[in-house]
Parts: structure tokens; sequence; C-alpha cells
């Protein structure tokens, strides 16, 4: 919760000068992935900030994306991925918005700026008519899985993963 006198955190469409922050999240989001659980999630390499900032700026533009930052006094403190998709056989759905990305810095975590994002992400969204809204989070991202249930989602799969070194006991 905000101090009435604490500035006020703004939620708006993402813009190239935004990038480098979005490129420092977006590699904060896959070391903690990767710290989750190595042998499933990809390791940050030096690359990953620049190409994580490479690839949203494209998205920027995208018609069927939606990216988002939340902003307070000139800093981001964190951003939403999401895209309009079509119907998807491999995942056994029809049209739906994807929430790719919802990631927030570890010091602004807790003060409701992820749920300011996640509420703004599916009002855009919600805009473009998707009839549902579908997410991934890591099992162990418990946090994010309390904000996402919060917000009304339900869980409708489990992904499962063996690496073929495991033992065949």
């Amino acid at each position: 919760m905000q101090r009435s006198d604490a500035p006020a955190t703004a939620i708006r469409p993402a813009a190239p000068v935004d990038l480098p922050a979005i490129g420092r999240l977006g590699a904060l989001l896959v070391r903690m992935h990767h710290e989750f659980d190595p042998a499933r999630f990809i390791a940050a390499a030096p690359q990953t900030e620049h190409a994580y900032a490479a690839f949203l700026g494209r998205q920027i533009e995208a018609p069927n994306a939606v990216v988002l930052v939340a902003e307070r006094d000139g800093e981001v403190l964190g951003y939403a991925y999401a895209g309009v998709e079509g119907r998807d056989y491999m995942s056994l759905r029809g049209p739906a918005g994807v929430l790719h990305d919802i990631v927030v810095g570890p010091v602004h975590r807790g003060h409701g700026v992820g749920r300011m994002l996640l509420d703004a992400t599916l009002a855009a969204l919600n805009a473009r008519d998707v009839p549902r809204v579908v997410l991934s989070t890591a099992a162990r991202n418990e946090p994010a899985q309390r904000l996402f249930a919060c917000a009304g989602f339900r869980r409708t799969m489990i992904e499962m993963t063996r690496e073929m070194d495991a033992d065949d006991s």
C-alpha cells in the first residue's frame, strides 16, 4: 500500500526507452526460474538482458502483443508481456490471451505492483475481445500462483518434466 505522500505507480505501454530495464527484469526472470529447477529452465547468459530487451522491443509494436510497464518517478518497477493467440491444437485450446511474463523487481514486490500490472494486462486483453486468458507459472513460484488465484485464475494444466538421463527404475 502506498502512503498518500508517496509517488504514484503508473501502468503504461512500454516504450523503447524502457528496454534496458525490461531486459534486466527479463534476465532476472530467467535466473529465478533456473534457480527453481536448473535441469528444466535455461540459465541466464551474458546476452540474456540484451536478447530479452530486443525481443520485447519488437513486441511493443506488434499488433497482437501487450507490453506494459509499472513506472514510478521514471523508474521501471516491473513489466508484463502478453499476446493474443488463435486456436492452438498443441495446447488443446481455442483463441486466448496468453500472459507470457509478469515480473516485478525484488525491492518492489509485495506492494501491489504485480497486481496492478496483471489487472492492466487483463484489461488490455479484454479490450481485444479475448474469451479467456491462460498462463503458466513455475511450480515453485507460489507467490505468483497466489496472485493469479486471487485474480480468478484456476489450474487447468500441469507440466511434468523427466530428464532423459534419469534412472529407468
